[in-house]
This record gives C-alpha cells, sequence and structure tokens, in this order.
C-alpha cells in the first residue's frame, strides 16, 4: 500500500493500523479525456472509459504546483459487460476526477 505523509491511519499497533478509507467516485471521462477531434474505433472487448465508478480513497500527495492527487482502488468494466473488472490499486488520481461519496 502506498503510503504518503498525508495517509490517515486508524487502529494502534497492538491491534494493526489501517488506512482510513473515504468513498469517492471516479469520473473516468475526465480521467481518460479524448482528444477532440480523434478517430473513434469501437472494440467491443476493450475496458469501458466512460461514467463514473466507485474508489476507495486512502492517501493524498500534493505536487509541486499546489495540484492534489489522491491514493485511490478502483475497477475499470469492460464494454462487453462481462463480471470481471480490472483492479486498479493505489493510482495517483488528480484530485478534479474525484467525487466524495456516502
Amino acid at each position: 500500500m502506498l503510503n504518503t505523509p498525508f495517509t490517515v491511519w486508524e487502529g494502534d499497533e497492538v491491534h494493526g493500523r489501517r488506512p482510513v478509507l473515504t468513498g469517492v467516485g471516479v469520473s473516468l471521462d475526465r480521467l481518460f479525456a479524448r482528444e477532440p477531434g480523434a478517430a473513434r474505433r469501437v472494440i467491443a472487448t476493450g475496458l469501458d472509459l466512460t461514467g463514473e465508478v466507485r474508489g476507495r480513497l486512502h492517501g493524498r500527495i500534493p505536487s509541486v504546483e499546489g495540484d492534489w492527487l489522491g491514493v485511490v482502488n478502483y475497477e475499470i468494466g469492460y464494454a462487453d459487460g462481462r463480471r470481471d473488472k480490472l483492479s486498479l490499486v493505489d493510482q495517483l488520481l488528480p484530485f478534479h476526477v474525484l467525487r466524495e461519496r456516502e
């Protein structure tokens, strides 16, 4: 697990420490924005990089320019609707693609 200086922990040394998880929505449309006018070719077995997926924020860290990045675990589904998903762990995502969820 990626541990940043801004990771918030719960628990203790006796019972174990674990990062505090915050539910977030990850905007795949914003994260994987396509270049305007880019040619589109549909691949039915490809990843569906549209909409919003659920994620778990467990850390944060600033960039040199003052933008915040979240450390997030999330999954992306496939366009063909299969049950399996691509699991992404400890991904640095810009905060502008995240939305806090209940």
